[in-house]
């Protein structure tokens, strides 16, 4: 639920992003039925039994992912209990376990693309069009301690093009999920549709920041220069974060990136002697340092614990990744993940380790005998790894910050007024929010790690020198405030203290007595 915390800011303590993503999936489902529906999101047991008992539901679909089928199991369990007669559907990645059939109490269980399977199990038209539903890419948002509101332009909207992604690398859940190498499923075939449905979240939502949810956006190169020359005749200064692949980013120049939107990437790095074909003769190094260059953050992913990794030269490879300086770095374990073909292939070699299934997500330990290191040093690695990075690049706001900042310089002044819009609301995020961020991380880390404070230091006061007196006065007077909140979320964190989501109650076609 908190995917930046748990894998990809996990070692920066009072310095990682928190925030929350709701279960998109149902919601697209619910948007296209026209069945009364009720999606009941992140629910409490409490919760869950009191809507089955407050109404009496013909089905109840549950969607998840693999660690939580202990819960749906559970969930099957009430139902039968709370609401006999109702048909339970299961759904999402959880149903790509081998086996699951025989694990949970359900009906169906529904593998691959939601939509399609409930519309033709309700009789309506598969073929109808599809609706995409307004949403918010997240929620209870927290940054150094400090909540962010979850409204209007400080928040951006998800839209989800397609699901799957055709590169079909072996460890990939969501390629496999829905078809395999060579095969997606789109929803948005063309760049109109899709500026369609932008056009209806900024009226809706208030915000013209779009996370778009599609395994390698950038793939489909006309799709992409379609929707910018739809943004180009109706003026659009709106901005995306995308996932992509290294050759997939080659296919665009820089302008050509920057003109359409694209403000923050998902990279996966993999490493430097991997065969995936999405790295075929990609310098990952230099094309994140142009990336950044150009004020488009980087979040780089890394595996750790492929085949030819051993004790003496994963450390290597650990510099490596850390010396791209993304703004945001994720280390995945090389994780056999049920439904993929790398698990299907490891089974098959006999090295699956019996492992809870709760536990195979590639933030713990391996889940099979890897063939130089132990389950126990992969994570050690893996720690070392989110450390390792942490201690040479610093805190990922940091990070944001000077990226933001080296595009602010190359394009504040740009002579498309478009580009220089977007720009421009960079720039009071810079004074108004980073500022006072800024001086509070620079004072938090002298004490741990004075290399990274004196980075953060230099670069600060040539930030408040081009921002201008606003930036520092920022700084002086909400820095004190900023390092007390951090302070102190420092402290709920060696409590243990954690966080977690709202419940979400939506019900969409519903008739007054609730039937």
């Amino acid at each position: 639920m908190e995917l930046y915390h748990n894998q990809v800011t996990r070692s920066q303590g009072p310095f990682s992003i928190r925030m929350f993503h709701r279960s998109w999936g149902i919601m697209m489902i619910q948007a296209n039925i026209t069945a009364p529906c009720a999606v009941l999101d992140f629910p409490t047991r409490d919760a869950f039994a009191k809507e089955l008992k407050a109404h009496h539901y013909d089905i109840v679909g549950i969607s998840s992912i693999i660690v939580n089928v202990g819960k749906v199991k559970e969930m099957c369990r009430m139902v039968r209990e709370l609401s006999p007669g109702t048909e339970i559907i299961v759904g999402g990645h959880v149903a790509a376990i081998p086996g699951i059939e025989q694990m949970v109490d359900a009906d169906h269980v529904v593998k691959g693309e939601g939509i399609a399977w409930m519309r033709r199990h309700l009789g309506e038209d598969e073929s109808a069009p599809l609706k995409h539903p307004l949403i918010k890419s997240a929620f209870g948002r927290r940054f150094l301690g400090l909540p962010i509101p979850d409204w209007g332009s400080t928040t951006a909207a998800t839209i989800i093009p397609s699901v799957g992604c055709p590169m079909g690398c072996n460890f990939c859940t969501t390629s496999s999920f829905f078809g395999g190498k060579g095969k997606h499923v789109d929803f948005f075939k063309e760049g109109d549709d899709l500026f369609e449905v932008m056009r209806e979240a900024e009226a809706g939502i208030g915000t013209r920041q779009f996370f778009v949810m599609d395994e390698n956006f950038l793939l489909n190169r006309k799709r992409a220069m379609q929707l910018l020359s739809r943004m180009k005749q109706e003026r659009k200064s709106w901005e995306f974060s995308v996932f992509s692949s290294a050759n997939a980013i080659r296919r665009y120049t820089m302008e050509e990136l920057v003109e359409l939107g694209i403000s923050w990437i998902w990279m996966g790095l993999e490493s430097p002697n991997s065969t995936y074909a999405k790295l075929n003769d990609a310098d990952t190094i230099a094309i994140t340092s142009e990336l950044r260059r150009h004020g488009i953050r980087v979040l780089g992913s890394t595996i750790i614990g492929l085949e030819h990794h051993t004790p003496e030269n994963i450390k290597d490879e650990i510099e490596f990744a850390v010396r791209h300086n993304t703004d945001f770095h994720q280390f995945m374990l090389y994780t056999p993940v049920p439904g993929t073909p790398l698990h299907k292939e490891v089974k098959g070699q006999g090295r699956l380790i019996d492992v809870d299934l709760a536990d195979i997500h590639g933030q713990y330990k391996f889940n099979f005998k890897h063939p130089a290191i132990s389950r126990d040093q992969s994570k050690h690695f893996l720690d070392y790894a989110f450390n390792r990075d942490f201690e040479r690049n610093g805190p990922s706001i940091y990070r944001i910050c000077r990226t933001t900042y080296e595009g602010w310089k190359r394009y504040g002044q740009c002579a498309d007024a478009r580009i220089r819009a977007r720009f421009e609301g960079d720039r009071k995020a810079l004074k108004l929010m980073y500022a006072s961020g800024l001086w509070a991380m620079e004072r938090t880390l002298r004490q741990t790690n004075q290399a990274v404070s004196s980075k953060i230091q230099t670069f600060r006061e040539e930030f408040e020198h081009s921002l201008g007196p606003q930036s520092s006065l920022a700084a002086r007077l909400l820095g004190p405030v900023v390092l007390w909140t951090t302070r102190r979320e420092e402290r709920r964190m060696a409590e243990g203290r954690t966080y977690e989501p709202a419940t979400f109650l939506e019900r969409m076609n519903w008739a007054p007595d609730g039937a």
